[in-house]
């Protein structure tokens, strides 16, 4: 499936995974729209890499547990390309610790960020999109870690929303990509590059797996 000319909304497009991800799509010449929290310099130095493949590139701040700034990034992103053909939900973040350890505001960032940030941007985004939801869950959303208890619920609570929101909507193909440890900022840089996972992503987004919408293509079987 060619993806020439595809509109594109990355969340955490600026490092890691959201980051090679785009550059993937940017050969593809996509039209991107790339979104950031805190690293706004590494989002711009994604979007020059990805304009030097003749990619057009949008870049968008975007706070998901900010109700506004979700209602504003799509806003932004119909003025600019009128709707989008996929939408991949990556932006996450982590506590790695037990949950007795866990703060208050660490359980309520991750569960806010992971799973209700990521439900109202699809909620948002899903009358205009056109073709393909990515949602990128995780091992951990299928498989519990000690230490890793509340990023587990909200992957876990990913996974079961693509399914619901898969059978909502049955006319658009609605996936989890699955990472396994995967070496980016959040895992202190071990495990599988992210470009790994980038390329899983991009071969869900080409439909080139023989998966169903609502299903899950795990990066470590591919």
């Amino acid at each position: 499936m060619t993806l020439n000319g595809k509109v594109v909304l990355i969340t955490g497009a600026s490092i890691g995974i959201g980051s090679e991800t785009a550059k993937l799509f940017s050969k593809e010449k996509c039209k991107l729209v790339l979104t950031y929290y805190k690293d706004k310099e590494e989002a711009e130095k994604t979007a020059a890499e990805c304009r030097k493949h003749g990619a057009e590139v949008f870049v968008l701040y975007l706070d998901v547990v900010d109700n506004t700034s979700i209602a504003d990034c799509v806003k932004k992103t119909l003025e600019r390309f009128q709707h989008v053909d996929i939408l991949i939900n990556n932006a996450a973040v982590i506590a790695s610790k037990p949950l007795l350890k866990q703060t208050n505001e660490e359980i309520e960032l991750q569960i806010r960020t992971n799973l209700e940030g990521l439900i109202k941007l699809t909620k948002a985004a899903l009358p205009h999109i056109k073709e393909t939801l990515i949602n990128i869950a995780s091992q951990a959303g299928i498989t519990a870690y000690e230490e890793l208890t509340t990023y587990c619920a909200t992957k876990f609570g990913v996974r079961g929303f693509t399914q619901g929101i898969a059978k909502e909507h049955p006319g658009l193909f609605i996936v989890n990509v699955n990472p396994g440890l995967t070496a980016t900022r959040m895992t202190n840089f071990e495990g599988v590059p992210p470009l790994k996972v980038a390329e899983v992503i991009l071969k869900t987004a080409q439909r080139a797996y023989p998966v169903q919408s609502g299903g899950d293509v795990n990066v470590w079987e591919q």
